[in-house]
């Protein structure tokens, strides 16, 4: 709409000069609101070029086979089965994409109570849980740490607690939105440019007329979500930036435990060799 009103406004100039005065008597002739108007939308263009965008990634390996067969927590251990699946190696298609991407390779991202999620690359590992009831969301991803957006490839428990075992451990049954990416620091061109938005909605389907994540970056730019798939962010500053997503229905935040969540993250330039 604002290069059509910028076309009009060139369009008026061309006219007057046609009828007969200089292009300068033309400009001239366009009064201050309409000036105004113009260097506003010039402006906004500018702005609009700069903005945060949120664009769905490009289709990803898919891994319909991926299970976590068995899991628990045992002696401050969490261990883990799996099928079709294999810990430690790249996805294939990780270079293509253009993205941060970890060189340990794939792995499990464990959340608990919604604080920023661990990534093990072992299917058996030591973590410290404190005594008491804790949200657990964990789910096997692939080396870019996008999640595996399966039933099988994911558990999400209320757990009790006591001396480093789960004493019990039930599926959750609230709508849930647990956040997992961006996270962190991301240094380079190539990680800075294209940064993931990745979640996990529990008992809660997206679409039109049903759930949806709000996503507000930087406090300022917002986003309503309705497919859950992965996304790139891109045009983030250089410097701290946050994520705050809320899972919402009919237009409301939904009462939820541990909804909204915001994470803060950094994008830093890739140090100059010498």
């Amino acid at each position: 709409m604002r290069f059509y009103n910028l076309l009009s406004l060139f369009a008026i100039a061309v006219l007057l000069s046609a009828c007969g005065g200089s292009a300068a008597e033309a400009v001239d002739s366009i009064d201050a609101k309409a000036a105004e108007a113009l260097a506003e939308a010039a402006e906004a263009m500018v702005s609009d070029a700069t903005a945060v965008m949120l664009e769905p990634m490009p289709a990803t390996q898919e891994f319909p086979d991926a299970a976590i067969t068995d899991w628990k927590y045992e002696g401050g251990t969490f261990m883990y089965e799996t099928s079709g699946y294999e810990f430690a190696v790249p996805t294939p298609d990780a270079d293509a994409l253009m993205c941060a991407n970890s060189g340990k390779g794939q792995h499990a991202h464990l959340i608990v109570n919604n604080e920023p999620y661990i990534a093990k690359y072992a299917p058996s590992f030591e973590q410290a849980l404190p005594d008491g009831d804790h949200h657990i969301l964990t789910f096997l991803s692939r080396s870019y740490h996008e999640s595996i957006k399966t039933p099988a490839a994911h558990r999400a428990v209320m757990a009790s607690v006591k001396d480093g075992a789960f004493t019990n451990a039930t599926p959750i049954a609230d709508p849930m939105l647990f956040y997992s990416r961006p996270k962190g620091t991301y240094t380079g061109k190539g990680a800075t440019e294209n940064v993931m938005l990745d979640f996990y909605p529990v008992n809660a389907t997206l679409g039109e007329g049903a759930y949806q994540v709000k996503a507000v970056v930087n406090g300022k730019e917002e986003f309503m979500i309705d497919n859950w798939q992965p996304y790139f962010l891109k045009n983030l500053p250089m410097g701290e930036n946050t994520v705050e997503l809320t899972l919402m229905k009919d237009g409301e935040k939904v009462e939820a435990p541990l909804n909204p969540v915001t994470r803060t993250f950094t994008l830093a330039e890739a140090p100059v060799e010498e």
